[in-house]
């Protein structure tokens, strides 16, 4: 069995700060609504409107990483029901 470097608070709190740190104001203005996911350690990403291809891409570049995925814009990545909210901070 192997052990994960990271606990899951520590992958939320470490990708939320690089991506409210470094992508933010990078991203928010030409890919929002897009699936963003961050290797916690590299700081690499990979974004797609498809948030399957985007942690695909990320997990063949580090199989081994952590990784943090959010949608961009947004505080959570889906929703039930037919409405979606933008959230700004």
């Amino acid at each position: 069995m192997s052990v994960r470097p990271f606990t899951t608070e520590e992958v939320a709190t470490r990708g939320r700060e690089i991506y409210n740190n470094r992508l933010k104001s990078l991203l928010e203005t030409n890919q929002f609504g897009k699936f963003l996911v961050i290797d916690i350690e590299t700081g690499d990403y990979e974004i797609d409107d498809d948030d399957l291809a985007a942690s695909m891409r990320a997990y063949l570049k580090k199989p081994d990483g952590s990784r943090y995925g959010m949608r961009i814009g947004y505080d959570t990545v889906g929703t039930i029901g037919n409405s979606k909210q933008r959230v700004d901070h």
